[in-house]
C-alpha cells in the first residue's frame, strides 16, 4: 500500500490514526502492530511470514545473546549468526538474480533464474534489525522483553516502505512512553501535507520530463535537452524520497513519535561529503555506526582510510540495487569523498562558497546519470550528450519545447529544494500572527486539494525508493 494511493489517504491512514488515538495506553502498541501488519500484507501477504520469521528469530536470539553477555565469545557467536541470517535473507531475495546473471556471463553457463519479487521494505527493515542486534551486543541498549513491541519497532507502517531507518536505541523509549499532544499532531499534519505535495505535485511532474528525455530513441538529443532531463531527475529523486520521508515523519508525530529529519536541503551542500551528511541522513548514520567506525573510520593511515571508504560506498551502492551501475555509482561517490579528504582538501579550501555549491551540484547531477541508467552504453551516450559530444549540437526543438512547457514547475522545484519555502512560511506565521496561521492553513488545504486532484487524474507512480 503506497502513501499516495487513495485507499491509504482516505481509508487506512485516517482509520489507523483514529484507532491509535482512541486506544487505551495498554493496548496502543498492540493496535499499532496489527495495523502495521495489515498495511504490510496489503500488497503481497506471502512476505508477512518472512518478516515475522526475521522478527521472531532475532528477538529470541538476541534475548539469548544478552542472557550470556558475560560469556563474550558465545555472545559474539550469536550476534554473528543473527546478522548473517538476516543478511542472507536480504541477499537471496535481492541479489540472487544478479549473481546468476554474472555467473552465466563470466562462465558462459545457462543457469536458470527463479523470478523472486523483492519483499516490500526488506532493505530497510533488515538494517533496523541489524542495528538492534549490534546495539544489544555492544550494550548500547537492552533487549526488548516484549515480542510485540520489538515486532512493532521493525514493522511500524510509516517506516517500513522506505525508512527513515531509525535505530532501536533512538526509538526504544518512545515505544513505551510516547505522548500524544495537539502540537505534535498539528506538526505531523503539516509535515505529512508538505511531503504529499512534494511527491504528487513536484516529483511526479519531474518524472514526466525525465521520462520524455530518457525514452528518446537511441538517446539522440541536444546537450540542453540532456541537461534539462538530468536536472529534472535530480529534482525528482529529491522530492520523491524527501516527500516520502516527510510523510513518514509526519505520521510518526501524529502517533506520538519524534523522528529526526532524513533530508536537510542536500542541494545547497558545498562538497560531496557534506551532501551525504544531508541526504538520506538515517542511512548515512547507519553506515557510519555499523560499518565505517568498526572498520576504523578516518583515524587511521591514508591506505586504511581509503579501504574503509571503499567498503562503505561499495556496500552503499549494492544496498541501493542489484546492478553494476549502482556499484559504480557508490564507488564514484566514495572516490570523490576520499579525494576531498586528501588531495582536493587544499584546493577546495580556496574556493568561494558559491563555487563550492556549483562544484557539488555538478558532482551530484553527474552521479545521478550512473544511478538511473543500467547499461554502460547508455551512460556513456548520455554523458556525451551532456558535454556536446553527440551529433545533435547544443540546442534543439525538444529542449525549447521542454523549457516552454515546464518552466512553471521547474523554477518552483528549484526554489523548493532550498530552505527558502519553509523560511517564508515561518516568517508569515511570525509576522501576521493568527492571520498568518490562517493563510498558511489555506495554503496547506490548497496543497491537499491539488495533490489529490493530481493523483486521481494520473496513472500510479510509486515512490522510487520502494524498489530498494
Amino acid at each position: 500500500m503506497s502513501f499516495i494511493s487513495l485507499i491509504y489517504l482516505f481509508l487506512f491512514f485516517p482509520i489507523a490514526i483514529a484507532i491509535h488515538t482512541i486506544s487505551p495506553k495498554k493496548i496502543k502498541n498492540n493496535a499499532l502492530l496489527l495495523l502495521s501488519l495489515f498495511f504490510y500484507s496489503w500488497g503481497d501477504p506471502r512476505y508477512l511470514i518472512l518478516i515475522l520469521f526475521s522478527v521472531a528469530i532475532t528477538w529470541f536470539g538476541v534475548n539469548r545473546m544478552y542472557a550470556i553477555k558475560n560469556r563474550r565469545e558465545e555472545a559474539k557467536f550469536y550476534m554473528v549468526c543473527l546478522i548473517v541470517l538476516n543478511v542472507a535473507i536480504l541477499a537471496f531475495y535481492k541479489y540472487y538474480g544478479f549473481l546468476i546473471d554474472n555467473v552465466n556471463a563470466i562462465f558462459r553457463t545457462s543457469l536458470s533464474i527463479i523470478d523472486l519479487p523483492l519483499p516490500f521494505g526488506i532493505s530497510f527493515y533488515t538494517f533496523k534489525i541489524i542495528s538492534y542486534i549490534v546495539d544489544v551486543y555492544t550494550r548500547r541498549t537492552k533487549p526488548q522483553k516484549r515480542f510485540s513491541d520489538f515486532a512493532l519497532y521493525v514493522t511500524i507502517f510509516p517506516q517500513i516502505g522506505a525508512g527513515p531507518i531509525v535505530q532501536y536505541a533512538d526509538m526504544e523509549k518512545e515505544l513505551i512512553t510516547r505522548k500524544l499532544s495537539v502540537d505534535k499532531f498539528g506538526f505531523g499534519v503539516e509535515k505529512f501535507i508538505f511531503g504529499l505535495g512534494k511527491k504528487a505535485l513536484i516529483a511526479n511532474n519531474m518524472a514526466l520530463i525525465w521520462t520524455q528525455v530518457k525514452d528518446m530513441p537511441n538517446l539522440e538529443m541536444s546537450s540542453l535537452t540532456a541537461w534539462i532531463g538530468i536536472v529534472a531527475f535530480t529534482l525528482q529523486i529529491y522530492f520523491d524520497f524527501s516527500g516520502y520521508s516527510d510523510m513518514a515523519i509526519g505520521v510518526g508525530y501524529m502517533l506520538g513519535f519524534k523522528w529526526e529529519e532524513n533530508f536537510n536541503y542536500p542541494y545547497i551542500s558545498k562538497s560531496a561529503t557534506e551532501f551525504w551528511r544531508r541526504w538520506h541522513i538515517s542511512l548515512g548514520s547507519w553506515f557510519k555506526r555499523y560499518i565505517y567506525f568498526p572498520l576504523g573510520g578516518s583515524k587511521c593511515s591514508p591506505a586504511m582510510q581509503f579501504r574503509n571508504i571503499f567498503v562503505v560506498w561499495m556496500v552503499t551502492g549494492l544496498w541501493h540495487g542489484a546492478n553494476w551501475n549502482f556499484i559504480i555509482w557508490g564507488l564514484y561517490f566514495g572516490i570523490i569523498i576520499y579525494l576531498e579528504k586528501t588531495v582536493l582538501a587544499n584546493a577546495m579550501s580556496k574556493l568561494g562558497s558559491k563555487m563550492k555549491t556549483v562544484y557539488c551540484l555538478l558532482i551530484v547531477v553527474l552521479g545521478w546519470v550512473l544511478f538511473d541508467f543500467q547499461s554502460v552504453t547508455q551512460i556513456l551516450k548520455f554523458y556525451s550528450n551532456l558535454f556536446v559530444l553527440g551529433a545533435n549540437g547544443v540546442v534543439d526543438s525538444t529542449a525549447i519545447y521542454l523549457l516552454r512547457t515546464n518552466w512553471r514547475i521547474i523554477v518552483p522545484a528549484i526554489i523548493g529544494s532550498t530552505p527558502f519555502a519553509l523560511k517564508l512560511i515561518d516568517n508569515i506565521k511570525c509576522r501576521f500572527g493568527r492571520n498568518g496561521y490562517f493563510f498558511v492553513s489555506i495554503f496547506y488545504i490548497f496543497i491537499v486539494v491539488l495533490s489529490v486532484a493530481s493523483l486521481v487524474g494520473e496513472s500510479y507512480s510509486p515512490f522510487l525508493y520502494f524498489k530498494f
